[in-house]
């Protein structure tokens, strides 16, 4: 059976450490890290968290600059961890209006800047949100041309994709070599959840989970991440979302 991971992100607005326990108790096995813990955290502390619940963080996401301007350090908190993929998950609203070129040198920067991560053994790459699916001066999607910059791998944000106006199998087909990991989200029916973005736990939304997950399953991805951008409740999003992923 599939050990599914979670993003922290998820649960931002709880205590860490209440969330490691969390987690732990519903039978998580795996987490997903973000900017903000590596910024904050002691990672040596962390490290001992996870292991006191039962926890570990095999991919975690890390900032262009971060990636760029700091490839020790992160190679150091992804050493610690244990880590085995590294992803950049979005650059600044000021930088998602693009033209073709500008999404092809986004492209080429990341194959750049994640260098000294692949020569560590370690899989870089990208995480995708919905502005990489904008109409631009080309025919291609702004994902085709970051994927063109160079040897990067894809965490597959399967809803996101969908708000993006796009078909989700259709990019797995296209893509399935370079997955190493995939969110699992779900999105709300119309009209519902707005306190919490239109997002939903896994499960209980729009989305087709079993035939995204066969998909997904018939790639080399790895890692499959729970999240949700705004829970009201991560306790209830968590349980609820695992309690689905198993069946799948």
């Amino acid at each position: 059976m599939t050990d599914f991971s979670y993003q922290l992100y998820s649960s931002r607005n709880y205590p860490l450490s209440d969330t490691l326990k969390m987690l732990s108790g519903l039978g998580y096995t795996q987490v997903e890290g973000f900017g903000g813990i590596f910024a904050e955290a002691d990672i040596a502390e962390l490290k001992a968290e996870l292991d006191g619940n039962g926890l570990t963080m095999p991919t975690g996401h890390f900032s262009l600059e971060m990636v760029r301007d700091q490839p020790g350090r992160v190679l150091e908190i992804a050493t610690v961890l244990g880590m085995k993929g590294l992803f950049v998950p979005a650059v600044g609203p000021e930088d998602r209006v693009k033209d073709a070129a500008g999404w092809a040198e986004l492209g080429r920067v990341l194959a750049e800047v994640g260098k000294p991560v692949q020569d560590a053994g370690l899989t870089f790459g990208w995480h995708n949100h919905a502005f990489e699916f904008a109409e631009i001066d080309s025919a291609e999607k702004p994902l085709d041309l970051i994927l063109q910059g160079g040897p990067l791998a894809l965490e597959f944000d399967v809803a996101w994709a969908v708000v993006g106006g796009q078909d989700p199998l259709a990019w797995i087909e296209t893509y399935g070599d370079r997955l190493f990991a995939a969110h699992v989200k779900d999105i709300a029916p119309e009209g519902e959840c707005a306190d919490e973005d239109g997002w939903a736990d896994v499960g209980h939304g729009t989305m087709d989970w079993p035939a995204i997950m066969a998909a997904l399953r018939k790639t080399p991805c790895q890692y499959f991440v729970m999240e949700h951008d705004n829970p009201n409740d991560h306790e209830r999003f968590a349980r609820r979302s695992l309690e689905t992923a198993k069946t799948l």
